[in-house]
């Protein structure tokens, strides 16, 4: 079980160095093969058996913690200017109850006719951002595929889904004033609180660790399928979004389980540079841990919705 494989980008097959450095002395031995167990790795890592960091890549440039780290910035970055577009995108309109028009005139005509009744208030979200939605999934899937393009698909993927959170976080925002604010700050303190608790060794990723985030993860968007299929044939399964003790709960567990993850991208990301991976590879890692960043933002932002609800 390897320490990233609750996050498909994070994993050992995707990080392994070139077919040409393949055959230099450690690349093929058990602590660095791409099918390498965490209790492997750790061993590796604490020299134990006899693991030793295998020889960098043939051009010196390698994969490092610091270089991973300014990839991220640079996709979050990437994600707010593209988000602030999508934001832009939504609005609050009135609408007449009559002839389901959208009202123009001065805000306090708009308001006036809103108070009487005649006409009611709505939101305008623009269905196009479902497109960079899904070429965004599909550039992720391109980089599993082919982690050389990381560094070029990575931030087309930021753009992409940049536009995605900022028209849904706008959506929430009209209807929770304040809202994104708090999501954001929640997600920060998530994030520093679980690299904290990773790097003083608060938090052991063990094997029986990951495995148990790694099926709690997929349990998760199993749940989330069937909801969705079902949702198709007019069967509302969904409990999970709704405003009860119950939806609230587990919505609260999904938001714990998307923070673990950050645990396991933090010790994959911690392994591959001490295997002196490929530079492409921080690329990889920043994609990765974005993806991550990504979902545990969006739960928060429903738990918050729920519990305001």
């Amino acid at each position: 079980m390897a320490f990233g494989m609750s996050n498909p980008l994070l994993n050992d097959k995707r990080f392994k160095p070139d077919s040409a450095d393949e055959s230099q002395a450690g690349w093929a031995s058990p602590t660095a093969g791409a099918g390498t167990s965490s209790a492997t790795l750790a061993a590796a890592k604490t020299g134990v058996a006899g693991g030793q960091a295998p020889p960098p890549v043939s051009d010196g440039r390698v994969m490092t913690v610091g270089g991973t780290v300014r990839a991220t910035l640079l996709l979050w970055a990437i994600i707010l200017v593209s988000g602030v577009y999508g934001w832009s995108q939504v609005s609050q309109v009135a609408v007449d109850r009559e002839t389901g028009e959208v009202l123009t005139g001065s805000t306090e005509s708009i308001n006036a006719a809103i108070a009487s009744g005649t006409a009611y208030s709505d939101v305008q979200f623009p269905g196009w951002v479902f497109i960079p939605m899904l070429v965004a999934f599909g550039l992720a899937i391109l980089a599993m595929v082919k982690p050389k393009l990381a560094p070029v698909l990575s931030p087309l993927y930021a753009l992409g889904y940049g536009v995605v959170l900022g028209a849904i976080s706008a959506l929430y925002e009209l209807q929770f004033n304040g809202i994104v604010l708090q999501a954001i700050l929640a997600t920060l303190g998530v994030f520093g609180v679980m690299m904290f608790l990773y790097a003083s060794r608060i938090i052991k990723v063990t094997k029986r660790f990951a495995m148990v985030v790694v099926g709690a993860t997929a349990g998760i968007f199993v749940m989330y399928l069937v909801g969705i299929v079902a949702s198709l044939f007019g069967v509302d399964l969904m409990f999970y979004n709704q405003p009860s003790a119950l939806g609230i709960g587990i919505s609260v567990v999904i938001c714990i389980v998307a923070a673990l993850n950050l645990a396991l991208d933090f010790a994959f990301i911690e392994s591959a540079t001490e295997r002196r991976m490929p530079a492409y590879m921080n690329w990889m890692g920043a994609l990765g841990i974005t993806i991550t960043i990504v979902w545990l933002y969006l739960e928060l932002l429903r738990l918050i919705a729920l519990t305001r609800r």
